[in-house]
This record gives C-alpha cells, structure tokens and sequence, in this order.
C-alpha cells in the first residue's frame, strides 16, 4: 500500500489536499472546499451534539467559511462562544425543520431564503438535523455541491447518505457524517467559550459566592424529570454543609424550580428566568457541581467544564449520554414500560401513551449523592 501509484492532481484537488489533514471518502476528489452549510435547527443540547463534528470540519477546511443554518437564538448565542462557525444564518419557519410539521410557512420568505443559499454557492452543505424526512428536501434546495446526511428508510436521499437510526450516540451520529469527507478530530467532548461578560452577568444574579452548587429540575418532556422533592432533598444536603445552591431554569419552568425552593429547610436561591443563555454558561462555568435532569442546561454545563450528575432514562442515556465519565457521572433508569399502564416503551421524542409521569423516578436521592460526593 505504501507504494501508491502516483497520479495526476488538479488544481482544485490540490488545494483541497492542502486543506484536508484526513482523507476524502465519498466526495468528488476534484472539489474544492471554500464554503460549507450546517443544517441544525434545534435546541440548545442538539445544537451542542453537533460541536465535535463542526470543530471536524473547522479543522480539515481551515480556509473554509462554515454557515450554521439555524434558529434566532443561535445567532445571538454562537458568535461569541462557538468559535469553529463563522457566521449563521437563521432559517424560516418550514415543516419538520424548527417547526412542526404541517406548520404555516410564508411562502414569500421561504422562496427568498433559498435563492439567498443558492447565491452563496455552497460547495458542502450537510444536514446534521435528524431522520431527513423534511430536513434532506431542504438541504437539497441549498444547491450545494455536494450534500451528506443522514435518512430514514422513508427519507429522500442526499449526494452521500448514512443510515439513520435512533438508538446512537448523537456525537458519534455527526462525526460519522463529518468523516464521510475526510474530517476527523480527537474532540469528542462538545466546548463551548465562557466569555467575561458571561461571568459578570452570572455574577450580578449569585454575587461573588465561591461554593456552590446548581441543580436544574426542569426538562421538557416530563417523563425525563426526577421527581421534585429529590431535587429539593439534594439541594438540602448541600445547603446544610454550607454550600449555596441555585436552581436554574427557563421562564417557562418556574412553577417547577419555584417547588424545588419552596421545600428546601434553609435558603436554596431560584434564579430561573434570570439569565441569558451565556450568562447561564457563565453560572455554570463557575459551579463546584451540576445536578440535572437530561435537557440542554446539562449538556451547557458539560461544555463549559463543569462537574455534573446527570439522571437518564436510559434510551436517552444511549443517544446523549457523555462521550468522557471523568467529570461526569450519570445515573440510569432502566424502565422499559410506561409505569402507569406498562405499554412499552418507545424512544422518549414519541408518544405511545397518554401518560406523562416520570420514567426516572426510580433513580434514588443516595446514588445521586454518592455520585456527587465522588465528583465533589
């Protein structure tokens, strides 16, 4: 194998070589790398998935420009804190796309925004969004040259396809995508920059406390909640060793954190509502420890460098479990039937019952403190 035949290299492959540390898989050798598109327009913990795979490509197309195609919030949050991307464009509210499917569209704004991306002559476009069943039609109307993502067997296909399936690591699933054109990295941990000015926001809501503790008992599905009054218990052990404690949360979960405080013996301070999401990184950049359900606060902490106790349910656990156990340690419900009607269970993004009550609350107070002692 050492002994290559050699071959004639076009100017376009010869640049692309000088810009490639891995080699090309799929892609057509004689394209040369100058603009790359990221579809993934989510929420905060499947945007944060998606790091290891863009800091790939940052790495291997050093001289490319990669646009994050995504949300509002995203254009504010990334150029201060996500160095690998260099500008982001927020996509239009389109179907199974950061929207629901079967949402209204403004066809106007839908039709402007896809002659915009194909004026920007994209040479990669890749769709790191999901299944590809809405999210492949999209990046094709890109008009890039070459496309990579991954589908479902229902999923119109891309330029290079990886099969899609659920139950995968979700850093892993991007990776593999990345290094369908040669892009590979040693950073499997999403990193996020903590800036100074997420510190001081952070420290105009907790002062200059030294000490403490974060707890965040809110999630989204309710199913991937511990219950209240275990958050409450844990914030209790820590407030008694003289540790602070703050409970984090959106606005919307304020009834949930606002619980949490209500039931602590001392004074657990809630501070939901209260903070950007870089002055949240700058809380939790700071934190001794972080004890949280699976949700986006976790996967922050996780990318700033804090500790943290992470409670799964373990389909969740398979697909946003922590790629390095060092500085985090998770505990896993292996329930398989919902725990009131016992139907099966289905992976958590889907409804096969009615019932929303919690799938972790079999996850006991003690492993939890035995899992933050050992990281404390």
């Amino acid at each position: 194998l050492r002994r290559a035949a050699v071959r004639r290299i076009s100017p376009g492959m010869a640049n692309n070589a000088k810009q490639q540390k891995g080699r090309c898989t799929a892609m057509p050798p004689d394209l040369n790398v100058q603009k790359i598109a990221v579809l993934r327009a989510n929420a905060l913990g499947d945007f944060l998935f998606a790091l290891p795979a863009i800091h790939a490509l940052r790495t291997t197309f050093p001289m490319a420009e990669i646009v994050l195609l995504a949300k509002d919030w995203h254009a504010e949050f990334v150029p201060d804190h996500v160095p690998d991307i260099d500008r982001v464009v927020a996509v239009p509210r389109y179907p199974g796309v950061g929207a629901p499917e079967g949402a209204s569209i403004d066809a106007k704004r839908v039709k402007d925004f896809f002659e915009q991306m194909q004026a920007e002559q994209f040479d990669l476009a890749f769709q790191m969004h999901g299944g590809g069943r809405h999210s492949n039609r999209f990046v094709r109307r890109l008009g890039a040259k070459w496309t990579v993502g991954s589908a479902t067997p229902d999923a119109p296909k891309l330029d290079d396809t990886v099969p899609y399936m659920f139950y995968q690591n979700e850093v892993l699933r991007y990776l593999e995508l990345a290094a369908r054109v040669g892009a590979t990295t040693d950073q499997i941990m999403p990193r996020v920059v903590v800036t100074e000015d997420d510190k001081e926001e952070a420290r105009r809501q907790i002062g200059n406390t030294a000490d403490y503790v974060v707890v965040h008992p809110g999630a989204t599905d309710p199913r991937r909640r511990w219950p209240i009054a275990k958050f409450a218990a844990v914030a209790n052990e820590y407030l008694k060793r003289d540790f602070s404690v703050f409970i984090t949360g959106s606005e919307d979960e304020r009834l949930i954190t606002e619980e949490v405080s209500a039931l602590t013996e001392y004074e657990a301070v809630d501070i939901s509502g209260t903070l950007s999401l870089g002055g949240l990184a700058g809380l939790l950049a700071g934190a001794r420890l972080l004890v949280s359900n699976d949700t986006g606060p976790l996967h922050l902490a996780r990318a700033v460098g804090c500790p943290t106790v992470g409670i799964y349910w373990v389909g969740n656990f398979i697909t946003a479990g922590p790629m390095r156990h060092a500085q985090h340690l998770s505990l896993l419900s292996w329930r398989t039937q919902c725990p009131v009607c016992k139907e099966p269970c289905v992976p958590i993004g889907v409804k096969g019952c009615e019932h929303n009550e919690s799938f972790v609350d079999d996850v006991t107070i003690k492993e939890v403190m035995e899992a933050a002692e050992q990281l404390l």
